[in-house]
């Protein structure tokens, strides 16, 4: 391991790091489509901040745990090999602090800024990914990812709750359609990396069943993802704006996933596109969401 760099500019870099923005941000925005679905239009300001930076914080600092405790297995995949924990540049304990001081920060706000569901909600869905997720599920099950899921599913049922006080059915439902869009996201991302998985003994679905049997289920969860965004469109919450959007949206999803699952086992450009396309695909769901929400 290297000497933890003194540079406080290295030292911030390396911290937001283990918060994984890019992941953070995809989940905050879908707590932010949960907000403008409860409100009809758009939500309060101060609401805003207030889920927007508790879910930011609890989500980061879950991520900051996640590397706290997958450290011994990241250093055997070359995507994960090069994390400041991995590499010592951040002391374990340290990561370990950080994600926990960042959850309670973010129980604080969501508690005082919005109401204690969210709050509790949120710690939750860090609980779940740390201690179901994480330590029971990822390296013991090939349905790790399904039902590990769950957490960051968590997000829009989050804004929801914010809004209205109560867990109502239209925030279920986006808890759902969350919940069965991450098997195909991730396992299109895992058939990318099959082979650091199977060097870090991590039972991910390429890994036991194959790339096939892998793409089989990216195609039938695309399935049951397009019913689910259909049947909430029966609940009366949202309307044709949001209905064309839903359709075209899990077309080209299907598209995707069917190309794939039609590709030679050693091609390997189709799954990135599915991949790629699956977060494009939820950020524009969610649009529809809220401008539909606002008309």
């Amino acid at each position: 391991m290297i000497a933890y760099p003194t540079a406080p500019r290295t030292m911030i870099k390396d911290y937001a790091v283990l918060t994984k923005p890019p992941v953070v941000a995809l989940l905050v925005f879908t707590a932010l489509g949960g907000m403008f679905l409860a409100s009809q239009g758009v939500p309060d300001a101060g609401l805003i901040l207030a889920v927007l930076g508790g879910g930011a914080m609890a989500a980061g600092g879950a991520n900051a745990i996640n590397h706290y405790l997958d450290r011994d297995i990241d250093q055997l995949m070359r995507r994960t090999s090069q994390r400041p924990v991995v590499m010592g540049r951040i002391q374990p304990r340290n990561a370990l602090a950080f994600g926990i001081a960042l959850n309670v920060i973010a129980f604080a706000i969501l508690a005082l800024g919005a109401n204690p569901l969210s709050a509790v909600l949120t710690l939750g869905a860090t609980l779940f990914y740390v201690f179901v997720y994480t330590m029971a599920l990822k390296r013991t099950t090939t349905q790790n990812i399904v039902i590990g899921g769950a957490a960051g599913a968590i997000p829009p049922l989050v804004g929801w709750t914010a809004v209205t006080g109560f867990m109502g059915l239209p925030g279920i439902y986006l808890f759902m359609i969350v919940f069965f869009w991450t098997p195909p996201h991730f396992w299109a991302l895992s058939l990318l990396i099959k082979d650091d998985y199977a060097r870090a003994k991590i039972p991910m679905l390429p890994v036991v069943v194959g790339v096939r049997e892998t793409r089989k289920s990216i195609f039938l969860y695309t399935w049951l993802l397009g019913a689910m965004t259909l049947m909430f469109f029966a609940t009366g919450v949202l309307g044709w704006l949001y209905l064309a959007a839903a359709i075209l949206l899990i077309a080209a999803f299907l598209y995707y996933a069917w190309r794939l699952m039609k590709q030679p086992e050693t091609e390997v450009k189709a799954s990135k596109g599915v991949y790629l396309y699956s977060m494009l695909y939820l950020a524009l769901l969610f649009v529809a969401i809220m401008i539909d929400s606002s008309t």
